[in-house]
This record gives structure tokens, C-alpha cells and sequence, in this order.
């Protein structure tokens, strides 16, 4: 163990060598490619070829190298490491949040994602990422069990009266939160033909976040489980995301159980009737 901890070493600790076996990767290359492509002196990378060849990473034909079997071998799981953990460094701040019982959730989905976080001195950078995104879309889907801020709330309500095509879960004490929050504007664009809103009395992960698609991004909304403020939002635009969301979406949907405009009036607290 101690062997392979050192030859994970020797790549990690040296960015020159992670760029030439990167870059070899792409097919077979010349020396002074090589330089160019990484910024290495001569010498510099006269020294990673040789301990290259050394550990039959990679063979020379004449002034061409390229990578043997092995090397493949080590480029793409090393690369692999290299790329997980960089996912696991964006993600580290709000793995407490990520989805346990979602069905086919998996970190790499979100390599690339989006995290708003707040930090020290600008809490509010993941409700504004949420207005932005709700802003820039003609389609929204998704379910929570929190009560969305109220500048999220109008948002919603006023995409909703634009245009915007919403589909929606809520569990019933979410629900019964906004409708409260403005009956009179929730009302109004739960009248919409283009809105269609759900219930369900056990959303997955109903304690920690929920799960958003808009036209192009998939995205989870992450909550304190005590009071349930919205600490991040992770946004991405992989397809595979996002088609891994549509999926968890739809059958959540095929679970709850819809509601239509008149239901809503039910659900006014007694205090904020007329």
C-alpha cells in the first residue's frame, strides 16, 4: 500500500507530470509538444519522460511519445481520482444536505453544478440564485416540503401569471405555507390553466431538500431541518442531471395527489379570511 501511496504521489505532487500524462491521453506527441502544450523547461520534461519510460508508462518512437496499456491504465484512473475529488471539494460544504432517498442520486450527477452558498458576509447568494433561475425559465417542475421565502413566493406567482407552465409537489404543511403566506396571489395563480399543483404526505428527503427542473438546469434546494431556511441551492446544466431529475420528478408525481384551484380555499387559514 505504501508502493502505490508513493506513485500516487509522484503523479499528484507534480502539475507537469499530471499535464503530460493528461495530454498524452489526447494521442501520441511530440517533446516540444509536449512543452508547449504544459510550459515545461527541456529539461523539466526531459526528466518526466524518462521516469515515464522508467515505470513503462509510456514508449518513444523516435521523437514521439505516446502511452502504452499501462499508462492508460494509470492516466485514467488517476484522472478519474483527480476529477471526483475536485467534485467532492465543491460539494464538501453541503453534503449534509444531498439527497439520502432519492432514487439514483449520485454526486458526479452535479460535477459541474452551480452551489450557491452563503457565506459571512452575504447570506442571501442562494435565494437570489433561486429568483434567477425561476426568472429565466418557461417551465418549472419540482417538489419541497419548505416554504419558499417570500420574495421566492412572488416570483413563482408572478412567472406563473406571465406564462410560466408550473408543476409542483408540496407536502401539505408547505402548501398550507404559502397559501398563507398571500391566499389572495396564490390563489390567483393556481387559477391558471398553466399551473398544476400536487400534494404528497411523504416527499423523499422531506427534512433536507428538495428537487427543481427548469428549462435547461436541474437543481436541489438544500434546508436547515430545524427551521428550514434555504442554506444552498446546486444548479446544473448535465444532461444527464437533469434527465436523472425528470425522472425522480415523475414519480413523485405519479404518488401525490393533485389539487385543483378550489381546493386552495380550504387551506386559508380561519385568521386571514375576509
Amino acid at each position: 500500500m505504501d508502493a502505490a501511496i508513493e506513485e500516487i504521489e509522484f503523479l499528484a505532487r507534480s502539475s507537469h507530470r499530471v499535464g503530460v500524462i493528461e495530454s498524452l491521453t489526447e494521442g501520441p506527441q511530440e517533446s516540444r509538444e509536449l512543452r508547449t502544450t504544459i510550459g515545461a523547461s527541456s529539461p523539466t520534461m526531459s526528466r518526466i519522460l524518462t521516469d515515464f519510460e522508467d515505470r513503462r508508462w509510456i514508449v518513444r518512437d523516435g521523437p514521439t511519445y505516446e502511452l502504452t496499456r499501462l499508462g492508460e491504465f494509470v492516466a485514467d484512473r488517476f484522472l478519474d481520482l483527480r476529477d471526483a475529488m475536485e467534485v467532492e471539494r465543491k460539494l464538501r460544504d453541503v453534503w449534509q444536505w444531498l439527497p439520502r432517498e432519492m432514487e439514483g442520486f449520485s454526486a458526479d450527477l452535479f460535477a459541474n453544478a452551480v452551489v450557491s452558498y452563503p457565506g459571512p458576509k452575504y447570506p442571501y447568494e442562494p435565494v437570489e440564485r433561486l429568483t434567477q433561475l425561476i426568472k429565466g425559465t418557461s417551465h418549472m417542475r419540482g417538489f419541497d416540503s419548505i416554504v419558499y421565502k417570500s420574495v421566492n413566493n412572488e416570483t413563482v406567482c408572478q412567472a406563473v401569471l406571465d406564462g410560466m407552465e408550473l408543476e409542483y409537489v408540496y407536502s401539505p404543511t408547505a402548501l398550507e405555507g404559502t397559501v398563507a403566506w398571500n391566499p389572495e396571489r396564490v390563489m390567483e395563480a393556481a387559477a391558471c390553466e398553466n399551473c398544476t399543483v400536487h400534494v404528497h404526505e411523504a416527499l423523499p428527503d422531506g427534512n433536507r431538500c428538495g428537487l427543481g427542473i427548469v428549462d435547461d438546469r436541474a437543481g436541489i434546494c438544500c434546508h436547515d431541518a430545524e427551521t428550514g431556511a434555504l442554506t444552498a441551492v446546486i444548479d446544473t446544466d448535465a444532461p444527464e442531471a437533469r434527465e436523472w431529475a425528470i425522472s425522480t420528478f415523475k414519480r413523485v408525481r405519479h404518488e401525490a395527489e393533485p389539487i385543483g384551484p378550489e381546493a386552495f380555499e380550504t387551506l386559508i387559514p380561519s385568521d386571514l379570511l375576509p
